[in-house]
């Protein structure tokens, strides 16, 4: 994620944990710390990024609340899915037979 980007929006911030959203908020305060700095020593480029880095963390203040009132949901950890193993075109044939042959004996 970038902080004071304009692609952050409150719905990707809901995929995010709240130890990650915690960690994100630190990065937060850190560079805004530095913008405010820079803008002190009148070295800042960019007034904008103050603005956008400040709303950043609102939204994600505003997440985190939402998530203790329960009005947002918490994101569940979500395992990947075990892939089954392909089976070569030349193994096709031989399965096939074995179940022939298994289905003949069953019907003995």
């Amino acid at each position: 994620m970038a902080i004071g980007s304009k692609e952050l929006a409150p719905t990707e911030l809901d995929t995010f944990e709240d130890d990650r959203l915690v960690d994100e908020l630190k990065k937060a305060k850190e560079e805004l710390f530095n913008l405010r700095f820079q803008s002190a020593t009148g070295q800042l480029e960019s007034h904008g990024r103050l603005r956008a880095v400040k709303r950043d963390i609102a939204r994600i203040y505003t997440v985190i609340r939402e998530r203790e009132l329960g009005i947002r949901a918490t994101p569940v950890a979500v395992e990947a899915p075990v892939k089954a193993k392909k089976t070569k075109k030349a193994d096709a044939p031989a399965v096939a037979e074995a179940d022939a042959t298994e289905t003949a004996e069953e019907t003995k």
